[in-house]
């Protein structure tokens, strides 16, 4: 199987929007390579619609792209306190999925561990991508992976816990796009002040928000300018709508070195993290989704060439080259230091040698190289 000249749909527990995660981008790489590609978006929840609503929306990213947006015709709590009930209708709803795109699916590749849409609802003929990016956490995490043809993850501790399951399993790491090597430049000279750059869902509740605030604290010579949401109703990829995620919102206001851009398209994105000379990513290992195992940002970071400080993430332990990460895997109390530690020697640590290794590494694990060794995977 070449990847090219199929009908891909692509299933999303997370919604198109502004900001991109792994999902987005295979969506995005598939539709470029010939694919005729359909985003399956999460269902509206707002209300349900007899019969069901479904709507096909052209993106404008590229022509060969389309998302489907729906309503279900059946409440969607069912799912926690009727399950079978919520399957048995949900199938109904996928017949009228099929039924509107009007021709035959060759793949269904899912990112969903919510198991949703089980692979048994789908034409029998469809070959079945299961792909995991998160920790399975639950049952239905598990069951999701049913009748998958192949399972491919970002981390070999995922892969390790589908092991009963037939399918293969392949380890495939997080891609970056093209456009992010476009303002690689291992010669820009530090800014003064340095500028350090977070990107991602600031409403995450697994973000280590103490010791964010103190490393922020601590560095007032150091301006911190953060990409992605922080208001829940700017995510569209979920996120904390509490109390706590609203002080720690007001908490960054008041610091005169910080700056929330908020939401931002990967190609402005792209253009942004290069002008930064350090990238932090601050998660809580334990609250963590990936548990530290690895991140869809770090691709992106490598391509900068910039220095990269982290709390654990076990996929690049053997990578100090990559990344500058603390060696504990429970708490971030090391993180502070680490980034003092960067900060005071930034010219060592961005050293153009160091720059262009980090932006090699990167430059192989491109979406496009990555669906190349998916599609090698399948013709084993």
């Amino acid at each position: 199987m070449l990847l090219e000249n199929q009908t891909i749909v692509i299933i999303s527990p997370q919604a198109w929007g502004a900001m991109f995660l792994a999902k987005h981008h295979y969506a995005v790489a598939l539709a470029r390579r010939g694919n005729r590609v359909f985003f399956l978006n999460p269902p509206d929840q707002k209300r349900i619609s007899f019969p069901s609503f479904i709507e096909l929306k052209q993106s404008n990213i590229h022509p060969n792209l389309q998302l489907i947006e729906h309503r279900l015709f059946f409440p969607s709590w069912l799912r926690f306190h009727a399950t079978w009930l919520f399957h048995a209708l949900m199938w109904f709803h996928i017949q009228h999925i099929r039924s509107r795109l009007k021709i035959p699916i060759d793949i269904v590749w899912s990112f969903d561990l919510n198991n949703i849409y089980p692979f048994r609802f789908w034409d029998k003929k469809s070959f079945k991508i299961f792909h995991p990016i998160d920790e399975p956490n639950n049952h239905h995490a598990f069951v999701a992976a049913n009748d998958a043809d192949v399972i491919f993850s970002v981390t070999n501790e995922i892969l390790d816990k589908y092991s009963g399951h037939l399918a293969p399993r392949h380890f495939i790491h997080h891609g970056v796009e093209e456009v992010f090597f476009e303002h690689s430049n291992p010669d820009r000279p530090v800014n003064h002040p340095i500028h350090c750059g977070l990107s991602g869902n600031f409403t995450r509740a697994d973000l280590d928000r103490l010791t964010l605030l103190q490393i922020i604290q601590d560095n007032p010579q150091v301006m911190f300018e953060c990409w992605g949401s922080y208001t829940a109703k700017d995510s569209n990829i979920g996120g904390d709508d509490s109390f706590d995620l609203q002080q720690f919102v007001a908490r960054l206001q008041t610091f005169p070195n910080v700056i929330l851009h908020g939401p931002t398209p990967p190609d402005q994105l792209a253009r942004e993290l290069h002008r930064m000379d350090v990238l932090l990513i601050c998660y809580d290992i334990q609250k963590d989704q990936s548990r530290g195992t690895n991140y869809h940002k770090v691709m992106e970071y490598l391509s900068t060439g910039k220095v990269i400080v982290s709390n654990n993430i076990t996929t690049y332990s053997d990578r100090p080259d990559l990344i500058t990460m603390t060696s504990e895997r429970d708490n971030n109390k090391q993180l502070p230091a680490l980034f003092n530690q960067v900060i005071q020697h930034i010219y060592k640590y961005n050293a153009p040698s160091k720059q262009r290794a980090r932006i090699e590494f990167a430059r192989e694990n491109t979406y496009t190289k990555q669906l190349d060794r998916i599609a090698v995977a399948l013709n084993r």
